[in-house]
């Protein structure tokens, strides 16, 4: 088949979407109608003569293979494997003959983006309409050819049945006719599956993924395995700050004794993406490493060259203990005549450190020019933010680039806005020829986009009966959405400012509360400083950290269960009992989980400076909670500090689960993720760039700290929502409640250090 063009510009509508199934010379295709079809050619002419503006969502070939395409870029989570499942299932296809595509970034595949936990929560129901649709366009196809009544006939497995006749679907393209359009009315309507008729997604499937034989046979293809004829090697020299060095001086004497050395560029750039870079150029990828080490570069730095993790810290402290600074996010009740009239109040800060992505492919793009278009190959998670900066830094327009995908070697949120291809296009513009940029591991981390260090002020108010009343929760930190993409700020609930959404999400919780105000606080030493980034479980990672660990401290000053504390908040009343689809039974079920994981570890059996902690969270944001409950067992050396982390038990409700392995994977990496940001990772700021820059000086989890896990998903109808980054969340409070439950102290910075325990032992 030929490949398909846009037609023109239109930009493909979602939520007005029409349907096209029609033959074409590789078989059936199913597509996007333009949003307003004109109907003056059919589904058929129009997929046959390429005459519209669809992306095509699977084809169907006459030996009834199905090719599912794939939207969404592939860093590990095997989403190509659960989006078709999606489809699959509807269709009521053999899963043995289906395949996947990854596509690039041509204009007719609409806004891409992999981030957030997005993917199967936002694909799922436009997905099963599109399998929904095929099925339905065969089953007429194949009753016309038995010459029987489509309402006699039904789908299953790669057949059309019948009664006592049956065709497969390879017999059905081969032989019938496909001439379909469905209105966008009729697409909202389409019968999708009920859940006791799905052979492919659900707790009780289980099939093979269609991702991983091309990793572990060594055929699968990741940005840095590209190359093209004619290309040169790169590397960058990174500026001592992140923004507003200049370079005033090159010296590349010893660099040209080099062999293989070709010379370097100082980058102008447009988009200002990147600020005073030098990049060098070399015939092969080990001479431009030692070309780089052999540069003398001398700059002007930019003003935040003496920033030091402290002062990023100390100023997020600062704003928080403003009782006025930031944007309200939350405000509910009134706050400060709760506080006005509290007989006590309870206040804690908590820290989290600068935390760095390290994912294990370092940052890698190769970029030609070619039949009059640019050409980005790379492992990239959100090209819809990165391609306009690219087109903006080369000075054409943006349907002159295309980013081609390829398996992430890690993506985490680094590869969300592709800051790295900037240079990279760039370097290949000025030289005229193809360029393939390679950060080594110590330009990767100083090139990072860190998470950001973040402080955050609680402060609880009780009457004079005791009773907790109201919590003021002032949260300040680095924003990456006012970095990166400053179109998705959102304003304060007071109609005052605006806010990092994904820096706030969790704030927002789902406990019931007669008072309760959250502000949002930039802050600004952070922003200046580096680019702060989305870091796997974004603000829920650190925002549940200070309130889950809070809101033990107010149970055990209340002198109750933590557990039974919490589950008296969660009644699911008002606003916390959720909607549809997303959140149906809302705090209830948050409710249920906790209530689960609580049972699960009511047996284990505690020794000396042992402990088991509890937190609760709901995933990403309120619109796609993933209702999650944790129980962290640790026991504490009261001699060394040392905290070892035992087993994690965790109770999942994520709706339907499309992919079970895929989700259990996801689970299982991303509690390992929550353990180490807990107990081991972090990087400290120091004459404005990070500290350590690779891993003998950068310290993440190692396999002889890994706890044992015990995890468990709730059979669920409900709407499924992502599973990549929610189990993140809850691992850090429930350790810190753990810890004091084992040996009285309360730490409140991340992450947990033996010296703070033992200081805290000694108090």
């Amino acid at each position: 088949m030929k490949k398909l063009f846009q037609k023109n510009s239109e930009t493909v509508n979602l939520n007005r979407r029409s349907f096209m199934i029609g033959t074409a010379s590789a078989g059936l295709v199913m597509a996007f109608a333009p949003a307003l079809f004109s109907g003056s050619l059919s589904a058929k002419e129009s997929i046959t003569q390429q005459a519209f503006s669809p992306t095509i969502w699977w084809t169907m070939s006459s030996d009834g293979a199905v090719e599912v395409s794939i939207a969404k870029a592939e860093m590990g989570q095997h989403i190509g494997t659960a989006l078709a499942r999606i489809v699959a299932d509807e269709l009521e296809c053999d899963w043995d003959k289906v395949s996947i595509t990854y596509v690039d970034t041509h204009e007719k595949w609409g806004y891409m983006v992999t981030g957030g936990s997005w993917s199967v929560f936002q694909s799922f129901k436009p997905l099963s309409q599109a399998g929904a649709a095929g099925r339905i366009a065969l089953i007429d196809a194949g009753a016309a050819m038995l010459g029987v009544p489509p309402g006699k006939c039904h789908a299953e497995k790669g057949h059309i049945i019948c009664g006592d006749k049956s065709l497969s679907y390879a017999d059905i393209v081969k032989k019938g006719e496909f001439n379909r359009t469905f209105s966008s009315e009729e697409v909202a309507k389409l019968p999708l599956k009920p859940a006791n008729k799905r052979h492919l997604t659900g707790l009780k499937q289980d099939f093979r993924a269609l991702d991983i034989p091309a990793k572990t046979n060594g055929t699968a293809v990741y940005g840095i395995d590209v190359e093209v004829e004619g290309m040169l090697y790169a590397r960058p020299v990174i500026p001592p700050t992140r923004y507003g060095s200049t370079v005033t001086n090159v010296d590349d004497t010893t660099a040209k004794a080099i062999k293989g050395y070709k010379g370097f560029e100082i980058l102008n750039d447009p988009s200002e993406t990147v600020q005073g870079w030098v990049v060098v150029l070399a015939d092969n990828y080990p001479s431009a490493i030692k070309a780089v080490d052999a540069l003398k570069v001398t700059y002007k730095k930019g003003k935040t060259a003496n920033v030091t993790e402290a002062d990023i810290q100390n100023e997020g402290k600062r704003l928080c203990e403003q009782s006025d600074s930031g944007t309200l996010f939350v405000d509910e009740g009134d706050i400060k005549n709760t506080q006005a009239n509290a007989n006590e109040s309870l206040e804690s800060m908590y820290t989290t450190a600068t935390a760095s992505h390290y994912q294990l492919e370092p940052l890698n793009a190769l970029v030609e020019f070619k039949d009059g278009q640019w050409i980005i190959h790379t492992g990239n998670q959100w090209q819809s933010l990165t391609l306009p900066a690219i087109a903006k830094a080369l000075e054409v327009a943006q349907e002159k680039v295309i980013i081609r995908p390829y398996y992430l070697g890690g993506g985490f949120g680094r590869r969300l806005f592709g800051d790295w291809t900037v240079p990279a296009a760039l370097t290949a513009k000025a030289v005229g020829k193809p360029v393939k940029l390679v950060f080594t591991r110590a330009d990767d981390s100083l090139f990072d986009q860190s998470r950001s260090a973040s402080a955050a002020k609680m402060t609880a108010s009780f009457d004079k009966s005791g009773a907790f009343t109201g919590l003021e929760h002032a949260f300040a930190a680095g924003w990456p959405t006012k970095a990166m993409a400053s179109g998705f700020l959102s304003p304060g609930v007071d109609g005052n400012g605006k806010f990092d959404a994904f820096s706030a999400s969790g704030a927002d919780h789902w406990y019931s509360m007669s008072s309760h105000r959250a502000r949002a606080i930039n802050n600004e030493i952070a922003q200046t400083t580096f680019t702060p980034g989305w870091l796997r479980s974004v603000g829920p990672g650190w925002i549940a950290w200070s309130l889950e660990s809070f809101i033990d401290e107010i149970s055990h000053k209340q002198g109750k269960d933590p557990v039974q504390f919490r589950i008296e908040m969660l009644d699911g009343k008002g606003k916390q009992a959720g909607k549809a689809p997303e959140s149906v039974g809302g705090a209830l079920r948050l409710r249920n989980v906790l209530k689960k994981v609580s049972d699960k570890v009511a047996s284990v059996k505690l020794g000396q400076d042992e402990g088991i902690g509890f937190s609760v969270s709901s995933g990403q944001e309120r619109t796609m909670p993933a209702w999650l409950a944790t129980a962290a067992h640790v026991h504490v050396n009261r001699d060394s500090g040392k905290i070892t982390l035992k087993k994690l038990y965790v109770v999942v409700d994520a709706g339907l689960i499309v992919h079970p392995d895929g989700a259990l994977a996801q689970i299982e990496g991303s509690l390992l993720w929550g353990s180490s940001l807990a107990l081991h990772e972090s990087n400290t700021y120091k004459d404005g760039q990070v500290s350590a820059t690779n891993f003998n000086t950068y310290l993440p989890l190692r396999m002889q700290d890994v706890p044992d896990m015990d995890i468990e998903f709730l059979q669920s109808d409900e709407f499924p929502v992502g599973l990549g980054e929610p189990g993140v969340i809850g691992v850090a409070p429930a350790i810190g409640n753990a810890i004091f439950n084992a040996v009285g102290v309360r730490l409140r910075d991340l992450p947990m250090k033996p010296s703070e325990v033992i200081k805290g032992l000694k108090a």
